[in-house]
């Protein structure tokens, strides 16, 4: 029998998954947003009105059920007063929001 635990190494064929990766990327950026947004002070209904969506949509983004763009970077960094850091990678610290430079 084969398999696999979470906690071991996949093997290649999943990590070059276009699917997972985009996947991976959707979280990441979610989890930029939740972060941002906390650190902040903010609820999902106060980043919506500064960002012109609904709080529906930023809970989405949030739970990675929304794949970045551009756009909706800039449009997120905007209304989270901060800069957009992308790093190589598509793991949970490969996208973030940064405050902007005083």
């Amino acid at each position: 029998m084969t398999g696999y635990h979470t906690r071991w190494v996949l093997p290649g064929t999943y990590a070059e998954d276009p699917e997972r990766t985009a996947i991976q990327e959707a979280l990441a950026f979610g989890k930029a947003v939740y972060d941002r947004r906390t650190a902040l002070g903010l609820t999902a209904a106060e980043v919506a009105l500064r960002a012109g969506m609904t709080a529906d949509q930023i809970e989405c983004i949030e739970e990675g059920g929304t794949e970045p763009t551009i756009t909706l970077l800039r449009r997120l960094a905007a209304a989270l007063d901060a800069d957009v850091r992308i790093t190589a990678g598509d793991d949970l610290g490969s996208v973030g929001f940064e405050a902007h430079a005083a």
